[in-house]
Parts: C-alpha cells; sequence; structure tokens
C-alpha cells in the first residue's frame, strides 16, 4: 500500500503498543478476539486508517517526510464510546443523591430548563466536549434537552470538533414541569427539523429520544415511533427499568401493558436501532425480548449505584442461547464519572456483586467495539482497522506514581488492562485522537514514580 503525499492529502502516522478488538470475547477467546501488536503502527490518511500492523512491516511504506509520534509508555486502543449520557446534566454531576425519581424532580428538571437559553447551553456543551476527549471518549449517545435549540448547541460542538456523535432533543409531554414540556405534535415536529438539519451531517447520527415512558403519553411514543419509521437509520433511545418505584409507576400509567419493555414493544419502538439505557430491573422474559428484537443494553454501573437502582447482571446479557448487544455509560449526571475507564472498573465491581466476573478484556471491549456493535456503527469506529475512522485513545500506564509502581509488575496483557481499569482515570490518558488529528494531550507531566522493585520472584534474603 502506497502513501505518497500530495497536496490535498493529510498524513499521520503513531507508533505505540496497539490493543484492538477483532470479535467478541465473550464468545471468542481473547487470542481469537483481541489483536495485539506490541510495536506497532498506525496509518491514517484523511481521517481515515490505512494500514494497522508491526512498525517493521509498514515502516517502509511511510513517506519520508510525514513525522512518526511515538508513545513508548502505553498502550493505543479505539477510542472510548459512552452508551448513555446527559450532556445537559453536566452541571449537576455529583449532587446529593436520593431515589431516580426524587432526583429527577429537584435537580434534572429545574437543570434542563435553562437550556433554553443558547449563552448558556453553549458553556456546558464546552464543558462536556472538554471532559470527554480529556477522558479518551471519542463518541457517545447523548441525551439533550427538551429545547431544540439544545440539540443545534450540541451538534454545532460535535461538528467543530469533528467528533461522531449521537443524540437528540428529550420528548416530554407530561409528568414534569410546564417549562420542560412538549406535545406529542410539537415533539415530532421539532425532531423532524432537527433530523433534516443534523442526520448525516458531518459525523452527526440524530437519535429520537423520547426520555421514558413516564414522561411521554400513549400518543408521544406513537409519534416517536412514526419518526423512526420514517427516519430508519437514526438511533431510537430510551430509558428502562432503572429503579423499581419507576417500573411500578409505569405499570400504573400502562395498567393494560405486560410490564415495562411492553410499553416500548406495543408502539413499535424496539428494534436493531434501538438503546436502552440501565435495564436493572428486566425479567427474563424482558430480556429474551431485547435478544428477538436486537435492542442494545447501555449498562450505567456508576449512576445505578449512586441513586441506590441495583445491579445489572450484564452474564444474563451476554450469553450464547439469547444474546444481548450491551455497552458502557457514564449516564451523567446520576453517573459519578466522565471517565470510562472509573466506568470499567465500577462494571468490574457490580458483575462481581452478583456472582459474575470481567475480566480486563471484556471490560475493554463494552467500552469501544462492544459498544460500537450496540449503536451499529462498528463499520466506522470501535476497533483501529483499515477503513475505519481512526479516533483512538493513548493509555498511559505509568501516569500516577501508584500505577507506575504496579503496572512494572503485570505478566500479561490481560492483567495490564485489568490495571489500567482499576486504577486508571483521567490522567491515565496521555492522549486522544480524532480522525487522526490530535485533540488532546495531557499538559502535565506525571509525579515521580515510586522506586522499581527487582523483577525477581525469589524472596530477599
Amino acid at each position: 500500500m502506497s502513501h505518497k503525499k500530495s497536496s490535498h492529502t493529510r498524513e499521520t502516522a503513531i507508533r505505540g503498543h496497539i490493543v484492538t478488538f477483532t470479535g467478541d470475547p465473550f464468545f471468542h477467546p481473547a487470542n481469537e478476539s483481541l489483536r495485539d501488536i506490541p510495536d506497532g503502527l498506525i496509518l491514517v490518511q484523511d481521517g481515515i486508517t490505512q494500514a494497522v500492523g508491526p512498525y517493521d512491516s509498514l515502516i517502509a511504506q511511510l513517506d519520508k517526510n510525514v513525522v512518526v509520534t511515538t508513545y513508548s509508555d502505553g498502550l493505543i486502543t479505539a477510542g472510548f464510546i459512552d452508551m448513555h449520557t446527559h450532556y445537559v446534566q453536566a452541571s449537576i454531576i455529583a449532587s446529593f443523591g436520593k431515589h431516580l425519581i426524587d432526583w429527577l424532580n429537584h435537580y434534572t428538571f429545574p437543570e434542563e430548563a435553562r437550556f433554553s437559553n443558547r449563552e448558556y447551553a453553549t458553556t456546558i456543551a464546552r464543558i462536556f466536549f472538554d471532559e470527554l476527549l480529556r477522558n479518551g471518549t471519542t463518541t457517545a449517545l447523548v441525551f439533550c434537552s427538551v429545547s431544540p435549540q439544545s440539540v443545534d448547541v450540541f451538534f454545532e460542538e460535535a461538528s467543530r470538533r469533528n467528533m461522531r456523535m449521537l443524540g437528540g432533543k428529550v420528548l416530554m409531554d407530561r409528568n414534569a414541569p410546564p417549562a420542560i414540556l412538549d406535545t406529542a405534535q410539537s415533539g415530532y415536529d421539532a425532531s423532524k427539523r432537527l433530523i433534516a438539519q443534523w442526520h448525516g451531517y458531518g459525523r452527526n447520527t440524530y437519535a429520537i429520544t423520547p426520555r421514558f415512558a413516564p414522561t411521554s403519553s400513549e400518543a408521544q411514543l406513537e409519534a416517536a415511533a412514526a419518526l423512526h419509521r420514517e427516519h430508519p437509520d437514526t438511533i431510537l433511545q430510551t430509558h428502562v427499568s432503572e429503579n423499581i418505584a419507576e417500573v411500578d409507576w409505569v405499570q400504573s400509567l400502562y395498567p393494560n401493558r405486560q410490564g415495562y419493555l411492553d410499553v416500548y414493544d406495543h408502539f413499535g419502538l424496539l428494534g436493531n436501532r434501538t438503546v436502552l439505557a440501565h435495564g436493572v430491573h428486566l425479567t427474563a422474559r424482558e430480556n429474551a425480548r431485547c435478544s428477538e428484537t436486537g435492542t442494545a443494553i447501555a449498562h450505567c454501573p456508576t449512576s445505578n449505584s449512586f441513586l441506590g437502582s441495583g445491579l445489572f447482571r450484564v452474564e444474563l446479557a451476554k450469553n450464547t442461547e439469547k444474546p444481548i448487544r450491551v455497552g458502557l455509560g457514564t449516564d451523567i449526571g446520576a453517573g459519578t464519572r466522565f471517565s470510562m475507564l472509573e466506568t470499567m472498573g465500577e462494571a468490574y465491581k457490580v458483575a462481581e456483586m452478583t456472582g459474575f466476573s470481567l475480566d480486563g478484556v471484556k471490560l475493554l471491549y463494552l467500552a469501544t467495539l462492544g459498544a460500537a456493535e450496540s449503536l451499529g456503527i462498528a463499520d466506522k469506529v470501535g476497533s483501529i482497522a483499515v477503513g475505519k475512522e481512526a479516533d483512538f485513545v493513548v493509555l498511559d500506564t505509568k501516569a500516577t506514581p501508584l500505577l507506575a509502581f504496579r503496572s512494572q509488575q503485570v505478566e500479561s496483557l490481560q492483567e495490564q488492562l485489568f490495571v489500567l481499569e482499576i486504577l486508571g482515570d483521567d490522567r491515565a490518558v496521555a492522549a486522544t485522537y480524532i480522525a487522526g488529528e490530535l485533540a488532546y494531550r495531557r499538559a502535565r507531566q506525571a509525579p515521580p514514580p515510586h522506586p522499581k522493585l527487582s523483577t525477581s520472584k525469589k524472596e530477599p534474603v
């Protein structure tokens, strides 16, 4: 493959330890689903990966005028994908927690009403995107607010940064303050206009976004389904079975339906372009229905713990008989971390409390290729592969004294990944690349490391 430079070509070459997925480690051994290139090279042209492989095999193909950027103390992997978050809740993160419904009424709804102010929405959007990049997140599925303006601001900022983003206007016509309600018709009309303006523009994907069944009437859920039928390549996102009280509330609002999921099923809202956030309290029958319809679930461990909602059973979703596509979400602002590394660590803890072990490889998959597959964008992002968009993150295994101390003792890639997921946070993100361009680089130097231990396994005399 030739990589000769022209006046209209932008080329990037990144060297380092490359780790990327080729399959699902829940269903295939790690050595078959994970590609490990200890000294690798990524060649990018105009935002698309042109080659990835061992440095020695590819360096001869590179134009001599292209400078190779080398990362010697870390891992290069696909950019993280956040499958569920709310940019309009960034300023209420770490608000004293109550259970879901009280938290929505006390914090969320008043805050989201502020997004009719364009200046305020722009300020929060910029902070939100800065945090994503600082944490190595290159793609996210995002709830905006009821205000159409909040969506315009969101996609304007995404476009300015050339990030692959999915998001949409919240649809909500009941059981919330009047300032943040629309109607079935006005929500449909506004969403239609936003889809025409933003869907497929640059790297943007529109997400039809009924908040959840309690805040949408039957007419609004019908309108959401109509929008999705009219624009089948959009995403449809909402919440499901996050909290026991919420499940009971839905049953009281829809007494003729056979449970929470059946409300969405009845209105035609399930399918392989649908993402349901949480799914903590889905029944076995509901899990099976998600599998049958291709509906994906966003697992949000930090928000579920923060609001005391419950423990998601990832092993029930990732089973061989009736598998469900699953990825990880931060769920800002009930979620407590923008960091997908920390979210992976919390997902491990939740799984342990349900009697299931998630190793470092599976956790990374849920935050990269697994999320991309769940969103239907695995042909574009989620792994470092020829023909895909060149979004990736460089993780520093020596970012903190403790991380450096622990990393010097690891004996396998799987162990190194797990150490990063348990001890890592935003400080472990050395750089974030968007379409082959450096979008974030950690400015500060890591603190001095602890003294090195002897690599000998013998006991001291």
